[in-house]
């Protein structure tokens, strides 16, 4: 069925059209969460009440594309969950994971490696969430949007609801404190990106 009577039947109360619309959207949202809230309970957690607040909202939902407006709901539903958490004072400097629990992202990943090469990988990634989580929830989004999900600069800002120069700016200072914080393991950049000094991420990296 075409996307868009998909949409309107979903505006009139059908939950089987709406479900088509969480299959098609669900793993793309929730690597977003992922990025942003650092544990995967949390990220799905976010990603189902994003899900049913797109359900019971959809009827305002005025045209263009359904994916920006399910990630422009995502993105609020982050940045409450994280300014929950840092009013309980329980937002951790590491990962709230184990490592044998969260897959290293693709993009840090070579199944040619050796052991050495694999722990450095590792470590690098660890580095990478520790940094993003030192961001601003609006710094954190933006990075993730452009670098971690590939979107173009018009896409992030139609999504974040900002125009494209904010985007911009945030990103190069969501980058530069990156950068700073990534400082302290520069030993594990790939030499591109040391001497680049201007990218930290890999754009379009491939959602998981």
């Amino acid at each position: 069925m075409d996307q868009s009577l998909i949409i309107q039947s979903a505006q009139h109360g059908d939950l089987d059209s709406f479900n088509q619309l969480v299959l098609s959207y669900q793993d793309r949202m929730f690597n977003v969460a992922v990025w942003m809230l650092e544990n995967e309970d949390c990220a799905a957690d976010a990603v189902q009440n994003a899900f049913i607040l797109a359900f019971r909202n959809i009827g305002s939902f005025c045209g263009g594309a359904i994916d920006f407006w399910l990630l422009r709901i995502l993105k609020n539903v982050c940045y409450d969950e994280l300014r929950r958490k840092k009013r309980r004072l329980i937002c951790p400097l590491e990962p709230l994971i184990d490592d044998d629990e969260f897959d290293t992202p693709a993009w840090l990943t070579d199944h040619s490696q050796n052991m050495d090469e694999l722990i450095d990988a590792m470590e690098l990634s660890d580095a990478i969430r520790s940094g993003l989580q030192m961001l601003t929830p609006e710094y954190r989004m933006t990075i993730t949007l452009v670098d971690v999900d590939g979107r173009e600069y018009a896409e992030a800002a139609q999504i974040l609801g900002v125009p494209i120069g904010t985007v911009k700016s945030r990103l190069a200072r969501a980058r530069l404190q990156l950068r700073r914080e990534l400082r302290r393991c520069a030993d594990l950049l790939p030499d591109v990106y040391v001497e680049a000094q201007t990218v930290l991420m890999p754009q379009a990296i491939p959602a998981g």
